[in-house]
């Protein structure tokens, strides 16, 4: 038998060094003899025979050794070519494949493929990755990767014993390696075989895939994120005809592998009875397990609902190798981590959130990734998704790389990715980790260590555009939904629309509300008179953004105490300065966030490694405190006045802020297209005050809405007997005034009846 190929294109093929082993394997229509014949061509290590069949036929044609005993073709006297399989021998073993060199169409279109280039591809996980695929009615899957510097592509996995000679890809436009290969399904895992031109072989999992293999094994597995069926359809559709920054926002930030633990001898919980939609995982400690999402569903969301929550954030849950890092290095930015389950177990979890009235945010790290060997750095044997330059592309301190976000392919890949969480798994929104750390060239390097931008600055004008583009992408597809940038410097307009320059965000969170705060709670309270300005600072401020008020995970570890263990004074004043911090938190403009454990008072940092302090719970002043964060979401989400108008003067005024000598402040918080108000007292010392006098706009009786020291709270008890009429003594520039009784680091919220105080004003009948 004559060879139809040159033995150089064989050597190509056998040595994994050919950019479109379509050129050579699969059928082709080739001259013989004067007319037109089909030769079939496969490369199959391992085999020692091996036959095209035409099963619709019942006909095989056995195939011949050429060049090489691994080499093997057929040439078929016909101008017609059907679909065919390949029976192959190997040892004493048979198994009939089709062959994944007969599927010659690339599924990318061509209109893929530039949206991809110019950065524009906003579903771009949908084209990239691994995808159900069928062919002329043959199942499979479609993979596709982003390697332009990479001599060869292969697909590794289960189904080709991880041999990367056996699934070379083919190079299309932009560097993008594709193939189909039948009959891969859901559950197979796999990686990509990355050659550089040095010949050096990387083993990269799928920066797209949307499921990795439990730590620490770090293949990517095939999965299909449709099968799941949604039951939220209504919450989505309020949410879209919602103005989110009208209304109540009160976020439990959680870390899944630490919130609670599950005894390893208790069985997880399964879907309709089958385990196989469980992933166990290995003991955390001794006797301990995580918890799956669905158990999570279980337990977590009915104790936020109780609490009063209105969102639950999470920390980062897209793939991370190490249970340690809290989730912020991430390797699989497409995957949820299997750590707690599946990826329709995380769309379970979201879905019973929503049935419960509780939005979801989900942490996003588009800042930095870790250097992994199986992950992102480094990924094609050049620096293709970070910078070469360390001095733009290495974050020293975390031990991370930086995203190129010059590149157009890496900016897609996060625009998407952002875009990707809301699309496939129904969050509502993302709190955007590390912003400054983006936006600054110099963020953390010492002289000489970065490089300026083109007009000598600081500042980098390409994550800037990046996080524009970003935030324009999403709201144009889900509207209502929530962008929160942890931006810790004074970058102008984060929350401003990007329409007027802004980086396009719905909320920022304030950074130095949160630090004068505790700064000032942490002090003794007789010298708090001499540090007034910590509380009253934040509203010279307070409008210029949109600003969310967070003590989160960062303010009770690495040596900060918790919040319990920030206060001064003995158990009582602990308690009590809690009490007062949270409801000037809930009073103050702004939406808010807490960390979990902050809402029972835990005395000890924060342990990734175990449970929060659940026992405390049995203990009064931890059970009173849980208590009271109910009641303070309960009387913020009840009151328009306190969150209706967050982000305008016109909802907040001033009554008193300069009477430092007591530590008390007064003011007025205002609801949106609405004459209710509220008038909110704080007093910031154990010392109570009697008859201590409050201008207020109008005559009436203000009820005692809250009180932080009520005994109901563990508080002293002091107050006001359900409210006060106003007088007609004029006072702090107000023709009313109220005479109160301020309990010590109490705060006071009165709400004008205007119901009793008209029926006050009709004659006796």
């Amino acid at each position: 038998m004559l060879m139809t190929v040159a033995p150089e294109q064989i050597e190509r093929i056998v040595w994994n060094q050919h950019h479109d082993p379509f050129e050579v394997l699969g059928p082709h229509l080739i001259a013989q003899d004067g007319k037109s014949v089909w030769a079939v061509r496969a490369y199959l290590p391992n085999a020692d025979a091996a036959w095209v069949v035409f099963p619709e036929e019942r006909k095989e044609y056995p195939m011949q050794a050429v060049h090489n005993p691994h080499f093997f073709e057929c040439v078929l006297d016909t101008e017609e070519m059907a679909n065919y399989q390949l029976r192959i021998q190997e040892g004493e073993h048979e198994r009939v494949i089709y062959d994944p060199y007969a599927f010659r169409s690339p599924l990318l279109t061509d209109f893929d493929v530039y949206l991809f280039g110019e950065g524009n591809h906003h579903r771009i996980y949908e084209k990239l990755g691994a995808h159900l695929t069928e062919i002329d009615g043959v199942k499979g899957v479609y993979f596709a990767v982003w390697a332009p510097n990479a001599r060869n592509v292969s697909v590794l996995g289960d189904f080709n014993w991880w041999d990367g000679r056996k699934h070379q890809m083919r190079r299309i436009e932009n560097g993008i390696w594709e193939l189909f290969i039948p009959s891969v399904g859901v559950g197979d895992r796999y990686k990509f075989e990355i050659k550089n031109h040095a010949g050096h072989i990387y083993e990269k999992s799928d920066p797209y895939g949307y499921q990795q293999e439990v730590r620490p094994k770090t293949a990517s597995i095939v999965t299909d994120l449709n099968s799941y069926e949604w039951h939220d359809q209504e919450w989505i559709e309020k949410r879209r005809h919602t103005d989110a920054l009208s209304q109540p926002i009160s976020v439990y930030e959680v870390h899944l592998g630490s919130w609670l633990h599950a005894s390893s001898a208790e069985p997880p919980i399964t879907v309709d009875g089958e385990p196989g939609n469980v992933v166990v995982v290995a003991d955390l400690k001794p006797g301990a397990r995580f918890l799956t999402y669905r158990e999570l569903a279980e337990r977590l969301i009915p104790y936020v609902k109780e609490l009063g929550f209105t969102h639950v954030e999470l920390l980062p849950i897209a793939e991370h190798p190490f249970d340690g890092s809290w989730g912020y290095q991430v390797t699989g930015y497409y995957a949820c981590t299997s750590r707690y389950g599946t990826p329709q177990d995380f769309m379970y979890f979201v879905d019973q959130c929503h049935a419960n009235g509780i939005g979801v945010i989900v942490d996003w790290v588009p800042g930095h990734f870790p250097k992994d060997g199986h992950g992102l750095a480094f990924f094609d044997g050049s620096h293709l998704y970070e910078h070469a330059d360390p001095r733009k592309g290495e974050h020293k301190e975390w031990g991370t790389l930086v995203f190129n976000y010059a590149r157009n392919e890496v900016r897609n890949f996060l625009v998407a990715n952002a875009l990707f969480w809301f699309d496939k798994y129904h969050i509502d929104g993302i709190r955007v980790d590390a912003v400054a750390s983006m936006l600054y060239l110099d963020y953390c390097r010492k002289d000489g260590e970065w490089v300026a931008n083109q007009y000598g600055g600081r500042e980098n004008i390409e994550a800037a555009d990046f996080l524009r583009q970003m935030n324009h992408v999403v709201f144009s597809y889900f509207p209502g939904a929530l962008t929160i940038a942890e931006e810790s410097t004074s970058w102008p307009m984060v929350s401003w629309p990007t329409y007027v320059g802004g980086l396009g965000f719905n909320l920022k969170w304030n950074m130095g509300w949160m630090h004068d705060m505790i700064d000032y709670f942490h002090m003794d309270p007789w010298f708090r008179q001499f540090h007034q300005n910590n509380v009253t600072f934040s509203i010279m401020y307070a409008f210029s953004e949109n600003f969310m008020l967070a003590f989160s995970h960062d303010e009770v570890v690495h040596g900060k105490s918790n919040m319990i263990g920030k206060m001064p004074g003995d158990e009582w004043q602990k308690y009590a300065n809690l009490r007062c911090l949270y409801s000037y938190m809930f009073t103050h403009p702004g939406k808010k966030t807490l960390f979990m454990s902050m809402e029972f008072g835990q005395w000890s940092e924060w342990n990734v490694w175990g449970d929060l302090e659940w026992h405390l719970l049995q203990y009064d002043a931890p059970q009173k405190l849980k208590n009271f964060v109910g009641k303070l979401n309960q009387l913020y989400r009840s009151e328009p006045s306190l969150h209706s108008q967050d982000f305008s003067f016109d909802g907040f005024e001033w009554i008193d802020c300069s009477d430092n000598r007591h530590s008390v402040v007064s003011f007025i918080r205002k609801a949106k297209d609405s004459e209710d108000y509220v008038v909110v007292v704080c007093n910031f010392t154990p010392q109570p005050h009697a008859h201590y006098r409050v201008g207020v706009p109008d005559h009436g009786f203000y009820t005692e809405l809250f009180n932080s020291d009520s005994r109901e709270y563990g508080g002293s008890n002091m107050g006001n007997l359900g409210g006060k009429w106003a007088e007609e003594w004029s006072f702090h520039n107000r023709p009313y005034s109220i005479d109160l009784c301020l309990p010590p680091l109490g705060v006071l919220v009165l709400k004008l009846d205007r119901e009793k105080t008209e029926a006050a004003k009709r004659p006796q009948q």
